[in-house]
């Protein structure tokens, strides 16, 4: 087997598709208390609103997509947002209008984490050491 040395993480970019870009916007500022910004469209029939990033730091960025033939929900991507104690964020998700999944569990030495529905139909989790 021939192995490729990787100098970064796998994961480079990530979408998080939607059908209503104003309420899935409201849900993921509400439930991660952070604002999304938004970007420049590459092509006409695209939205796009950033998570907060910095290019300089580990991780993926990411943003909410609205793209014409493309559906949310269902599929089979899950993107972990990183928190400081994922309970946190967990406890705005009903309120912002989502569900949650599977309450905050513990991974062991790996940490914890929450599986949650948006507004839009997309499972995603969050991640915490504590």
């Amino acid at each position: 087997m021939n192995e490729t040395k990787m100098d970064a993480n796998p994961v480079c970019w990530f979408e998080i598709y939607v059908q209503d870009m104003t309420r899935a916007v409201a849900f993921y500022e509400a439930v991660l208390d952070v604002t999304l910004e938004k970007l420049p469209a590459p092509v006409d029939d695209i939205e796009l609103r950033a998570f907060p990033m910095s290019m300089g730091l580990p991780g993926a960025a990411g943003a909410l997509t609205k793209m014409e033939g493309v559906q949310s929900g269902g599929n089979s991507t899950l993107v972990y947002f990183n928190c400081e104690d994922c309970a946190t964020e967990a406890a705005r998700i009903e309120t912002a209008g989502g569900r949650i999944q599977k309450p905050k569990t513990s991974l062991g030495q790996y940490g914890f984490m929450v599986l949650a529905v948006d507004t839009e139909g997309n499972l995603f989790g969050l991640h915490s050491q504590k």
